[in-house]
C-alpha cells in the first residue's frame, strides 16, 4: 500500500441503506477522504468537512464514523470494517485529520458534495423505475384475468430483461455512462453493483425460462 494513500473494502451505511461487505471502497489520501459505496453513495470529504472520525459498534457490526459538516450528506455515515482502530490510527498518520487548510482538490469536492451522494441522474431513474413498475403491473393483470397464464409470465421476464439490458449499457457505453451518471461521477462507483445486479437478474431470468419450458 503507498503511503501516501489508504485503500479499505468493507461494507457502509448510509443512512437508512445499506451496502453489505465488499461493496464499499474507503479511500484516504492527506487531502481527501472517499466512501464509495455503490449505488446508495458516492460521498466525498475534505479534512475541513470532517468534526471527528470514532469507533462504530452496533451488535455485530463494527466499523468507524464519520461525523461530517456537509449538509448534501446524510449525517448518519458509516464504513464498516473488522479493524476500526487500526483504520483512524492510519488515517491520522496520513495527515488528513490535521489537514484543516487543504485546498488543492477542494474545488472539485464541493462540485460533488452539492450533487449529493447518489451518484446516478434522478430522471432516467426514476423512468426506468417507471418502465419496471408498468411491466410488472401488465403482468399482474394479464395473470389476474387469465388463469392459465403463469404468475410470472412475459411481462414479468421483459422487465428483468429490460433491467439487464440498462445496467449492461451503463456498464459498456460511455453515452449511456454520461447520460445516466452525475457531472464528475465515475463509472467505477457503480460498476459493482451493476455487475451484481445483472449476476442476479440473469439467474432469475434463467430460472423462469426454465420453469416454463
Amino acid at each position: 500500500m503507498p503511503n501516501d494513500q489508504i485503500t479499505e473494502t468493507g461494507g457502509a451505511k448510509i443512512g437508512m441503506a445499506h451496502a453489505t461487505w465488499t461493496f464499499a471502497k474507503l479511500t484516504v489520501t492527506r487531502d481527501k477522504l472517499e466512501l464509495n459505496a455503490g449505488i446508495i453513495g458516492d460521498l466525498v470529504f475534505s479534512p475541513s468537512d470532517i468534526i471527528s472520525i470514532e469507533p462504530y459498534s452496533v451488535l455485530v457490526n463494527q466499523g468507524i464514523r464519520i461525523n461530517h459538516r456537509v449538509n448534501a450528506y446524510s449525517q448518519d455515515v458509516i464504513f464498516l470494517t473488522s479493524g476500526a482502530s487500526s483504520l483512524i490510527d492510519k488515517i491520522r498518520q496520513i495527515g488528513f485529520l490535521d489537514n484543516k487548510d487543504a485546498a488543492s482538490v477542494q474545488r472539485d469536492i464541493v462540485a460533488m458534495q452539492a450533487s449529493g451522494g447518489f451518484p446516478l441522474r434522478w430522471p432516467p431513474v426514476i423512468a426506468i423505475i417507471a418502465i419496471w413498475n408498468l411491466l410488472f403491473m401488465a403482468n399482474m393483470y394479464t395473470s389476474s384475468h387469465n388463469s392459465k397464464a403463469p404468475v410470472l409470465g412475459i411481462y414479468a421476464k421483459l422487465a428483468l430483461g429490460f433491467i439487464l439490458v440498462v445496467a449492461l449499457s451503463i456498464v459498456l457505453f460511455k453515452p449511456v455512462q454520461r447520460f445516466m451518471l452525475k457531472e464528475g461521477r465515475s463509472i467505477k462507483s457503480v460498476r459493482p453493483f451493476l455487475l451484481f445486479t445483472m449476476f442476479i437478474v440473469g439467474i432469475m431470468l434463467l430460472m423462469l425460462t426454465a420453469l416454463h419450458s
